[in-house]
């Protein structure tokens, strides 16, 4: 994770209680990029190979902070997640704004709630979206 931040359990206690501002300043600190491009690096490895059994696919993410939205790819093939930073095809993309984006990977705002508020923009194979979540530990 970012530097300082050394678990997901850790980034929650950094986040948690702050406004979107005060989570958006604290990223812009550190580094939009640099941040986000270690927390997908985090999510790669997070990857279960046995529980995606020979499925291959490119799931995007945009992420929007103040400074515009950024955006990432974690490709799955061949038994393996790699990441990159950039937009590109993918079987399904999720659009979240920044703060959101880490309360919902440290667990303090819910997958479901957030799509059902508006808060997570799903384009592409919504059904895989819902079955690609089993391919990662949380």
């Amino acid at each position: 994770m970012a530097e300082g931040i050394g678990s997901r359990e850790e980034l929650g206690q950094l986040i948690e209680g702050k406004s979107d501002e005060e989570i958006s300043a604290g990223v812009a600190e550190l580094g939009t990029d640099k941040v986000l491009g270690q927390i997908f690096e985090y999510m790669a490895g997070q990857f279960q190979p046995d529980r995606a059994a020979g499925q291959s696919a490119v799931i995007g993410w945009d992420i929007t902070a103040p400074d515009g939205t950024h955006s990432y790819q974690l490709k799955v093939a061949d038994g393996a997640c790699t990441t990159q930073q950039g937009a590109g095809e993918a079987r399904v993309t999720l659009g979240m704004a920044l703060p959101d984006f880490l309360r919902f990977l440290t667990g303090q705002l819910d997958g479901m709630q957030a799509f059902m508020t508006g808060k997570l923009k799903l384009s592409g194979d919504m059904m895989f979206a819902q079955s690609m979540q089993a391919w990662f530990r949380s």
